[in-house]
């Protein structure tokens, strides 16, 4: 007879979370007084930071290298982590 057939544990897979109050903090520092000014410096749609500040969109490529170098000296893990996805 042959053992129940156990299914492997499915792994939730990485993602990538803005940290919201960091985020804001560094905008603040360097001295972006509108969305529309930080998403000329990030090259990103001004619609993009809003979403991706409230968390209706996950930070993709563009707007992860928009951050770092608008926001420069920040790191990625200043700005960012990664996290298992819900």
């Amino acid at each position: 007879m042959r053992p129940p057939h156990n299914p492997p544990e499915v792994r939730m897979p990485h993602t990538i979370k803005l940290r919201t109050a960091a985020f804001s903090k560094a905008v603040r520092l360097a001295g972006f007084r509108s969305d529309y000014a930080l998403a000329q410096a990030m090259d990103v749609n001004r619609s993009t930071i809003s979403r991706v500040v409230n968390g209706t969109l996950r930070p993709g490529g563009a707007f992860i290298a928009g951050a770092l170098v608008a926001l420069s000296p920040m790191q990625f893990d200043d700005l960012f982590e990664i996290t298992h996805e819900d």
